[in-house]
């Protein structure tokens, strides 16, 4: 798990990291332009992560309340399972 988060913390879009309890591990915040940069976040990076096998994402569509509010950038949430 250690490595996990040690290569997770490296990314640039990465905003926020959790070590969980329940059905995932790990439970990231990342932003993002677009879903496109999005996808390329998590497919060429996260997904090559070693000791990752499997990611559940959601987009944020709306927030309303929270720090997150900033409208030029879409939040995207993402969970790693190890």
């Amino acid at each position: 798990m250690d490595d996990v988060v040690r290569e997770l913390s490296k990314l640039d879009n990465l905003e926020e990291l959790y070590e969980v309890t329940g059905e995932f591990d790990i439970v990231t915040l990342l932003s993002a332009a677009d879903i496109e940069e999005f996808r390329d976040v998590l497919k060429n990076k996260i997904l090559k992560i070693r000791g990752i096998r499997s990611t559940v994402s959601s987009v944020v569509l709306k927030t309303h309340k929270g720090p997150r509010t900033n409208g030029e950038q879409q939040k995207a949430k993402s969970l790693a399972h190890q």
